[in-house]
């Protein structure tokens, strides 16, 4: 009998063993104790985002999207724009190793303020998983630990796929604008008919999307119109990303920043020369602009870039403008504003085939002083068929590349970066 009741005690004890192993794992499971450390102002850790589960967890609402339940098991964190009582001076961007924060990638979110800008795609629903590979990119490589947002913008309605992939992937809020017809059509001051006729001789003479309308809709809307689209005009700086692109490096800092508080507008990481076949007449009409607005063009400014005979004529370098890093307000400016309209009014996006790239740069060269225009060196960047891929083996191996530097444009013949580069040399980040 009295083995009996001994036996019962243990089953009882085992019982109660059993039962505190089970709460203290399922307690586990939901961390709750935070390091107060990790909850400096500048954004929100992972763990906070465990922390409340239920009713308390704060899951942003994307008021752009369509209502579809997209998102409702991902909390996106939230991230400080500028003007947040946030001090830059307290969180130093890491642009070395001996920087503190330099190598904490992997620890949740990045503290400090945010910059009042946006990730920017021009995209159709067709490209979805391509720029659904450039998103992955971007996240992976910078913004999974910023936040930033991203505007996708398409001349037709976005259809439920590309929203919900591109929702999920996105670690900012997305949003998603419809072209207004007149930025994505033809101007009424355009004869149809020549431009017709010139599109039949451009396929005749095979120069590169020379017989194709939604190419040149597209160079002029990106050279004239993103920037005022109306989900543009909540921001001040903006990072274009194509579809099917590729970053090589980690970002251990953010480039929004480096550009606002250094004051730079206009940011690049590869040039080259453009066909003089789709430009014949472009330089005309700058420098038709040039005269007619002397006001617009900046003292210290990047003329050498362009040209090799004091601005008679075009050496055709250019930035190339499907990476590019800057300032929203001085696209928005007068001086930008009259630059487009009168290079517009001339008709060459359609009589010719200007492309937006040698339209920025040109902007960008002639009414910028030279240090406001920087060269991302440590970005690591791939758009077919051209490969940045950073100088300096040190410098690879701190960012973690994977690039091949043979691969490395900058040191082609066709590149306009050695030694016209020359000209930005100050402002060049050759060590990170």
């Amino acid at each position: 009998m009295a083995a009996g009741s001994a036996r019962y005690v243990r089953y009882i004890l085992i019982a109660f063993f059993v039962l505190a192993v089970f709460y203290f794992v399922s307690d586990s499971s939901n961390p709750v104790r935070v390091n107060p450390e990790l909850l400096k102002p500048g954004g929100t850790t992972a763990e906070q985002h465990k922390a409340t589960p239920g009713k308390d967890a704060q899951t942003p609402v994307n008021p752009h999207h369509d209502g579809a339940d997209h998102t409702a098991t991902k909390e996106k964190p939230k991230t400080p724009k500028v003007g947040a009582n946030l001090d830059p001076a307290e969180y130093p961007l890491a642009m070395t190793p001996n920087d503190p924060g330099f190598n904490d990638l992997n620890t949740g979110i990045a503290e400090g303020p945010r910059v009042n800008a946006t990730f920017v795609t021009l995209a159709r629903n067709s490209d979805v998983w391509e720029i659904a590979e450039s998103i992955r990119q971007v996240e992976d490589r910078f913004n999974r630990r910023y936040g930033y947002d991203w505007v996708f913008l398409n001349d037709q309605e976005f259809d439920e796929t590309f929203k919900k992939v591109t929702t999920s992937l996105c670690s900012g809020k997305t949003h998603y604008g419809l072209i207004a017809k007149e930025h994505w059509s033809f101007p009424p001051h355009i004869d149809q008919e020549k431009a017709k006729k010139v599109r039949e001789d451009m396929k005749e003479r095979k120069i590169i999307y020379g017989d194709s309308i939604s190419y040149r809709h597209m160079c002029r809307f990106e050279s004239g119109f993103f920037f005022r689209q109306p989900l543009m005009m909540n921001y001040e700086y903006y990072w274009r990303v194509e579809p099917s692109v590729k970053l090589f490096c980690d970002i251990h800092y953010d480039p929004f920043r480096f550009m606002h508080e250094n004051g730079k507008k206009y940011s690049f990481v590869l040039s080259l020369y453009e066909y003089i076949e789709t430009i014949p007449t472009l330089w005309d009409s700058v420098k038709k602009f040039m005269k007619n607005h002397p006001e617009h063009i900046a003292e210290d400014n990047s003329m050498g870039f362009l040209s090799d005979d004091g601005g008679e004529t075009y050496n055709k370098c250019h930035f190339w403008s499907n990476f590019e890093i800057g300032s929203l307000e001085w696209l928005r400016s007068k001086a930008y504003t009259d630059y487009f309209e009168s290079l517009d009014q001339d008709g060459g996006f359609f009589y010719e085939r200007w492309g937006d790239a040698p339209v920025h740069s040109i902007a960008a060269a002639l009414m910028l002083p030279k240090e406001q225009i920087h060269f991302f060196n440590d970005i690591a960047y791939w758009h077919v068929p051209f490969t940045h891929c950073p100088t300096g083996e040190k410098l690879r191996m701190d960012l973690k590349c994977h690039c091949n530097p043979k691969d490395n444009f900058d040191w082609k013949g066709y590149s306009c970066m050695f030694p016209p580069i020359l000209h930005f040399k100050k402002d060049i980040l050759l060590t990170c």
